[in-house]
């Protein structure tokens, strides 16, 4: 197989949740285990930050290699999912893992991938950690699939454990309630290592204290501890939070030997993106008309994402906006302004709602909008429309994003 060969065999013949939904979530992580001990325990080979949470965990993750990065480590990221490239979940100091290392890494492990079931997650994940053991990277920030307690990156032993926030979002397999969801995500809390949580939440605080009191943990609530808000090129409003997570974890891996100046700290946070290449958070993409677009696709999310809009200054504000198809709709509906003209769309993957049902559920709430076919064609009508003094908003999903930056 070549290159696009062997991706096509990872997307369509493996069960991958961005595709499949509820059928790819595995009970356990015995295929995890199972994968590691095939690959030699490659992730016992280099340290690691295990970072959860419901918002945040992506942008937490990029900023923390990032300051990490500054500080001279060689250091490894998996995140998920992807925007356009697949090789963008795997990547050291910035660089996305070469297409060579990924074909041959399936080459050679396809047989036992195949005779054990073995998912997409898992097996991505189990690329990632033998690509960071091989390249021997001093250390890898490591991002929650989904979850915690049952996400395939859960067998590590980190430095540090972060878990940003909690909210509402899949909770066909997290649980309907807020102390539920804490529940899971607490899971990658591991005895007397410390963790990090990044927001104070009434219904989750006792969770986390519990457990990190079963396991021995020290346990730091950042927005407690960090008053002061560094700058960041991550522009969202929302940052702020992430950015007193990061600031946190950083004071505590400074006590775990890590050396780390306040100048590699400031520097790392302002330089994100070029450092780590994350896209999609509160990213501009065009002025005159001004179109910013986000990956956020929850209540919290969103909330934050459409109040900072609102401070935008436009004349019109046209949303393009599409979602999969077991997102709550009815959590996220009413976030939004009646008086801005939608475009309905779907986005290019099998989770992704049809537009008509999207504007059906729109209408419900009094928000009318147009459908479209796809992604592009709804941005291309709303920039069509928009004088160059509106405002444009890309967003509902991840998938919406990917297919316009």
């Amino acid at each position: 197989m070549n290159y696009q060969d062997t991706l096509n065999w990872m997307f369509q013949q493996l069960p991958m949740y961005q595709s499949k939904g509820k059928t790819a979530f595995r009970k356990d992580l015995t295929n995890a285990f199972k994968i590691s001990n095939h690959l030699g325990e490659p992730h016992t080979r280099f340290k690691s930050i295990h970072v959860a949470g419901t918002n945040g965990k992506g942008s937490t993750s990029h900023m923390l290699a990032s300051v990490l990065q500054e500080a001279g480590y060689k250091v490894g990221l998996y995140t998920s999912p992807h925007l356009r490239d697949f090789r963008e979940r795997i990547r050291i100091n910035g660089k996305v893992v070469s297409k060579q290392f990924v074909l041959g890494f399936i080459k050679r492990n396809k047989a036992f991938f195949e005779v054990n079931n073995l998912s997409f997650f898992e097996m991505t994940v189990g690329m990632a950690f033998d690509y960071f053991a091989k390249q021997n990277v001093d250390i890898a920030v490591i991002e929650v699939g989904l979850g915690g307690r049952l996400d395939s990156t859960n067998i590590i032993t980190p430095e540090l454990s972060v878990i940003t926030n909690i909210g509402f979002d899949h909770v066909q397999f997290l649980g309907d309630t807020l102390e539920k969801i804490a529940a899971e995500k607490a899971g990658i809390i591991k005895q007397n290592i410390p963790v990090v949580i990044g927001e104070t939440q009434p219904e989750t605080q006792t969770v986390f204290k519990e457990k990190a009191k079963l396991t021995n943990s020290d346990i730091y609530f950042s927005d407690q501890l960090i008053e002061n808000v560094l700058e960041s090129d991550l522009k969202g409003a929302y940052q702020k939070h992430n950015i007193k997570t990061v600031i946190q974890s950083i004071n505590v891996l400074r006590h775990s030997g890590f050396s780390i100046s306040d100048s590699e700290l400031k520097k790392g946070l302002l330089n994100v993106t070029k450092n780590t290449g994350l896209q999609g958070r509160w990213q501009v993409i065009q002025y005159n008309p001004k179109v910013i677009c986000d990956t956020a696709h929850n209540k919290e999310g969103l909330t934050f994402v459409l109040q900072q809009l609102q401070l935008e200054t436009y004349n019109q504000f046209h949303i393009v906006f599409g979602a999969v198809n077991d997102k709550d709709l009815n959590t996220i509906i009413p976030l939004f302004p009646k008086n801005a003209t939608y475009y309905f769309c779907k986005p290019d993957v099998p989770r992704g709602l049809d537009a008509v049902l999207l504007q059906k559920n729109f209408l419900e709430y009094n928000i009318q909008g147009e459908v479209y076919k796809s992604v592009e064609e709804a941005l291309s009508k709303a920039k069509s429309n928009a004088s160059n003094s509106d405002l444009i908003f890309v967003g509902g999903s991840t998938f919406v994003v990917a297919e316009i930056i």
